[in-house]
């Protein structure tokens, strides 16, 4: 039988994950996370994580570094980190992004802060 179940989650209700991140929506293999308004700072160590996440910058500016790249992030920019490769990001402007993750990063401790986040505080 096919799950035809709806979640919808209320963003200023929803639980605030160890690095700041707010988690969204989620399904069994896809969530949703939101990094809200994350301070520019000191750049954060190389992490990898085993999941995927793509993002989509709403406000702010930030760098991705990811495999000997430098990637700028402004408004209206979207990017993807694939499963494993080293990163991490570098904030400029005060930044609030959306992201969604598969698996999701919350489950089973991937999202765990083994190093920086990859998220956007510190991103990464």
């Amino acid at each position: 039988m096919t799950d035809t179940s709806v979640t919808k989650v209320q963003s200023q209700h929803s639980p605030h994950g160890a690095m700041g991140q707010r988690y969204l929506a989620s399904g069994i293999h896809l969530a949703l996370r939101l990094w809200e308004k994350e301070p520019p700072g000191e750049s954060k160590a190389y992490s990898t994580r085993d999941y995927e996440t793509v993002g989509y910058v709403i406000e702010g500016r930030a760098e991705l570094e990811i495999e000997g790249q430098r990637i700028a992030l402004e408004p209206g920019d979207s990017w993807a980190v694939p499963k494993g490769a080293s990163h991490r990001y570098i904030i400029l402007e005060a930044f609030t992004a959306v992201e969604a993750t598969s698996p999701p990063a919350f489950a089973h401790g991937r999202d765990g802060s083994t190093s920086s986040p990859q998220g956007v505080t510190g991103v990464g």
